[in-house]
């Protein structure tokens, strides 16, 4: 089951987005509603969007095309950048950069970690 966490950061202007586990479509689209409940009431152009990955696994082929849902969103919002952070994953980071990529999100900035 995937879970998620949206904070908005309104006096350094970023959006942190946690992401963890495993999401289905279901996971995929209350996550989404949050995120526009979330955005609603920002200038996303004002704002960067940060995503912690770190604890999120690969997505399942039947929700790809939701997550590439997700990129093609926070393109059209027009976010003053979008940065990713995962674990050392390369699987999950040729994903993400390949939605990135597909989406036409070029201030897309993803950036693996090593937890010790």
């Amino acid at each position: 089951m995937g879970k998620f966490i949206l904070k908005t950061d309104s006096v350094n202007k970023v959006i942190n987005i946690e992401l963890e586990g495993t999401f289905s479509n279901e996971d995929g689209l209350k996550s989404i509603q949050a995120y526009q409940q979330t955005v609603n009431p920002i200038t996303p152009s004002e704002y960067a969007l940060q995503i912690d990955c770190r604890k999120l696994n690969v997505t399942a082929p039947d929700v790809v095309p939701l997550l590439e849902g997700c990129f093609i969103m926070f393109k059209a919002d027009g976010f003053e950048k979008v940065s990713l952070t995962l674990e050392n994953n390369p699987i999950l980071k040729m994903q993400l950069a390949r939605l990135g990529r597909k989406a036409g999100l070029e201030n897309l900035e993803i950036t693996s970690t090593v937890q010790s």
